[in-house]
């Protein structure tokens, strides 16, 4: 491990549904998928669902504290699992399914105790949250094939973490619900268009197609940070035009078959909000894609405002 990253442990259940979540994020080196908290050595998976071994399915998370904060894995953490089930998580049941954070420091500690207060005062869940908080033990790395198993498998991870209802919490739990009659009266006529009509704005005659100003571009809707000027170039298409998410999770692709075409839709991961699409002709040296977004849908906030306005944990964005 590098001096300057560090590691956090979580138990979220089933061990394959907690690595997408936390990979191909700034500042993460690694996830690992294995089981800790146990009383044996070199356990097994099939040792550990006899539920003989005490140890949890969990992840490991390599990271640099400096661009992805641990406050920021505790968040993303909460939203992956049911933190009120003391009986495992969702289809999966038994000790080695249930939850917890293992903290390393004191700091994690005490960090990991106030997000468990926070989330219970929220009053986002009706019961008591009964995820532990419990200091690190052995980390037993999984077999290979548990490894990454939503890339090496994927059609089956998708059918499991759908089937298994974690799928459908999450986005119960966590996803903005929607208030139309608010949202007409919030949004002007094309951002509403945009974002819940899959509308189209026209080529520069729209508010940002040119703009050059540093900052991030965040959801009009949900407010959930999209995309950074840092990644804005000029496609010469009249829309802003971007070479890559700010994290590839906030940002959801689907097949589009409207108006004659095949394209790959863009929408907000949170507030759901149609963004636009994605187009395989953008720079070749920044991957070569090309993010194609409506102004309408967007919201810029200025580099010198982010702190204020809570984007703060993105300032290694501009450094």
């Amino acid at each position: 491990m590098n001096k300057q990253t560090k590691i956090a442990t979580f138990a979220g259940g089933c061990f394959w549904c907690m690595v997408e979540p936390f990979e191909e994020r700034p500042g993460i080196i690694s996830v690992s998928s294995g089981y800790t908290g146990g009383h044996t050595e070199n356990p097994t998976y099939m040792s550990v669902i006899t539920e003989t071994t005490g140890h949890r399915e969990a992840v490991q998370i390599e990271y640099d504290p400096e661009i992805f904060p641990y406050e920021r894995l505790l968040e993303l953490f909460w939203q992956q699992i049911d933190p009120t089930d003391a009986g495992g998580q969702f289809a999966d049941r038994g000790e080695s399914y249930t939850t917890a954070v293992y903290y390393h420091d004191e700091e994690q500690k005490k960090a990991a105790e106030e997000s468990k207060a926070e989330l219970a005062a929220s009053n986002k869940f009706s019961n008591p949250i009964v995820t532990d908080i419990l200091p690190a033990e052995t980390f037993y790395q999984a077999e290979e094939k548990h490894q990454d198993y939503h890339r090496k498998n994927s059609y089956h991870y998708k059918r499991y973490k759908k089937g298994s209802g974690r799928q459908d919490f999450i986005k119960r739990t966590w996803g903005v619900k929607k208030d139309y009659k608010e949202l007409r009266e919030k949004l002007s006529p094309i951002q509403y268009q945009v974002t819940q009509e899959n509308g189209t704005e026209r080529p520069y005659q729209n508010e940002y197609y040119d703009h050059e100003e540093e900052g991030i571009y965040v959801d009009i809707v949900s407010k959930e940070p999209l995309f950074s000027s840092k990644d804005k170039y000029d496609a010469g298409c009249g829309w802003p035009s971007f070479t890559k998410p700010i994290e590839k999770q906030q940002v959801n692709e689907n097949t589009d078959m409207t108006h004659g075409m095949i394209r790959t839709e863009v929408r907000s991961d949170k507030g759901d909000s149609h963004l636009g699409h994605v187009f395989d002709d953008g720079p070749r040296d920044k991957g070569g894609l090309r993010y194609c977004i409506n102004s309408a849908a967007l919201e810029f906030i200025p580099k010198g405002e982010m702190e204020e306005k809570g984007y703060g944990y993105l300032k290694h964005l501009f450094q």
